[in-house]
């Protein structure tokens, strides 16, 4: 082989080297993004390992994000924008449910290395007898199938997190009414993901007594709040992590939601700022007047898929078109009642009722149907709720499909949404 060649041939490996390394960048990126909670488990986490030293460089400079990352798993500090944000959250969580897994990650934390579902139970109303819940109100008892099933779903959050591992035993025969005593399930307690588990910049025991935040907003922006250099360069770059962090984690980011200098710093920057963004992440920008949004063809970076399967969601394909109509022909700010879009999905199982779950298609059950359908809608930003109805939102717009067409396909008739 001459020189010549050996060059040409070292080039392709180096090339062939540097699309690997890229391409596990962003699958360790985009793992981080959806799962930033990670233990050593995980598909991704040894890409995460070996691209940790980047991919820490990375989040700090793009959204002002801590990666912790270790042997036993690894911690994407994600802080939200807007706190108060009702969309986000455990599903099926209330804040009588975020009360309990606050107890349960207490009782863990003073724990032995493994403990069972009955003995965090036990421990768990031991903190709840304390006089400070007490005086609110706040009770648990393991007596009622629904208080054991609340603490499974409990259990069952900190396993999906890495936070508990099974070792044995199962958590439905513990709900049970009868012979739940005898059932039990064993845990190991992975004391470095528990105490990552908090995304917070000072933890909630390090004010002194009488000193902490009166009020949630005020406590929740405390934990979180971090230093900015008091300087141009530190104003800037705190806007620039701003915009950063709702483009990563929101459906999308609309210009009239930002402040004023958040505003002319987005409008100046974002094209810039959307290609850095999109080059790593591999999502794609689509920019309009009312915003930007970084869509994911693939659907995988999201925890509310649009389209998907199912009768919820085929429900709420099609809420999204007609309100995408609606807004269309009036070309300005569009108020819907909530019963009209119920008594549009009622005229709607006459033509796709047959594809649909029983229990949808009963007399009435369009109205809780409606509700599954605009909170899906409001999470992914297409609409907003108002009093007795809601405010279809610009990027509804893109779900103005047309007809739908439905298609029989072998022996099972599935929905082929055009």
């Amino acid at each position: 082989m001459n020189a010549r060649a050996s060059r040409s041939t070292a080039r392709h490996v180096g090339e062939l080297q540097r699309l690997q390394q890229q391409d596990e960048f962003r699958r360790a990126l985009r793992a981080l993004l959806l799962h930033p909670l990670m233990s050593s488990q995980h598909t991704e986490f040894f890409a995460v390992r070996r691209q940790a030293e980047r991919l820490r460089e990375w989040f700090a400079r793009e959204a002002g994000w801590p990666l912790h990352v270790d042997r036993e798993g690894a911690r994407l500090f994600k802080r939200p924008t807007d706190l108060l944000d009702a969309t986000r959250g455990l599903p099926d969580y209330d804040r009588r449910r975020y009360v309990l897994l606050c107890l349960a990650c207490a009782v863990l934390e003073r724990a032995d290395p493994q403990i069972t579902l009955q003995l965090l139970g036990e421990r768990i109303m031991a903190e709840v007898a304390d006089p400070a819940l007490a005086a609110l109100g706040y009770t648990f008892t393991l007596r009622s199938a629904s208080e054991r099933r609340e603490l499974v779903t409990v259990c069952r959050t900190l396993l999906d997190h890495g936070v508990l591992e099974r070792v044995a035993g199962d958590e439905q025969s513990f709900v049970h009414d009868s012979g739940w005593q005898q059932s039990d399930a064993l845990y190991d307690v992975q004391r470095r993901l528990l105490a990552g588990l908090l995304a917070a910049v000072r933890g909630p025991s390090t004010w002194p007594t009488g000193e902490a935040p009166g009020n949630t907003e005020a406590r929740l922006h405390a934990l979180v709040t971090a230093h900015t250099a008091d300087s141009e360069q530190g104003r800037r770059d705190a806007l620039r992590h701003a915009l950063a962090r709702r483009l990563l984690d929101d459906p999308v980011l609309y210009t009239d939601t930002l402040t004023p200098d958040a505003q002319a710093y987005f409008f100046n920057q974002r094209g810039t700022m959307a290609a850095r963004l999109c080059e790593a992440t591999g999502l794609v920008a689509e920019q309009r007047a009312e915003g930007l949004a970084l869509a994911d063809a693939s659907g995988q970076l999201t925890d509310v898929a649009m389209p998907a399967e199912g009768t919820d969601a085929h429900a709420t394909l099609l809420v999204a078109e007609y309100l995408a109509q609606a807004l269309r022909q009036t070309r300005a700010p569009l108020h819907v009642a909530e019963e009209e879009i119920a008594a549009f999905l009622r005229k709607a199982v006459d033509r796709y009722g047959r594809y649909w779950r029983k229990s949808a298609r009963v007399p009435g059950a369009e109205r809780e149907l409606a509700q599954i359908v605009l909170e899906r809608l409001q999470r992914l930003a297409l609409i907003a709720r108002e009093i007795d109805g809601v405010r279809p939102l610009p990027a509804i717009a893109r779900f103005s499909l047309g007809e739908a067409e439905m298609r029989t396909t072998g022996i099972s008739s599935q929905a082929a949404l055009l």
